[in-house]
């Protein structure tokens, strides 16, 4: 039941985060950087689409993705499009890892130390959901402060 319920979340929130990158009404604002405002929404994207493939994708799902968590602070500006793209792909990623996961997995430990010490599965699991909803709230907040 976890599963499912952390399935839907993950899928709601990242097409959330595809709704907030389509209702920039200018595409250089997503990329846009103002006084305290250090992270762009750009690059809080990639930052999530690197976050969720790490830590769903290679490590429970085996796909092979390789992290560069520098770049997603750096990099920039991508076309949206790309982002887009990203983050569809991102969903596939999250979606067929979650259907391969069983209720007994979920009381596993999860294989990487990555929040000070040793969790489970499904409690790293809801930390990432709760990490992808944070730094969409900051999105949000970013394209109604910054995209006027």
């Amino acid at each position: 039941m976890l599963i499912a319920i952390l399935k839907k979340l993950f899928l709601r929130d990242l097409e959330k985060l595809k709704t907030e990158l389509e209702l920039y009404q200018r595409e250089q604002n997503i990329w846009l950087v103002d006084r305290q405002i250090t992270n762009t929404a750009g690059n809080l994207c990639l930052h999530l689409i690197g976050n969720l493939n790490t830590y769903i994708g290679t490590e429970l799902g085996k796909t092979g993705y390789i992290r560069n968590r520098p770049l997603e602070f750096s990099s920039g500006p991508v076309p949206r499009t790309d982002l887009l793209k990203s983050v569809d792909e991102t969903i596939q990623v999250i979606a067929s890892t979650l259907d391969q996961l069983s209720d007994e997995q979920m009381a596993e430990e999860y294989p990487q130390e990555v929040t000070g010490g040793k969790v489970s599965i499904g409690y790293f699991l809801a930390h990432l959901a709760t990490h992808l909803s944070y730094h969409l709230g900051q999105i949000n907040y970013h394209r109604r402060l910054l995209d006027n």
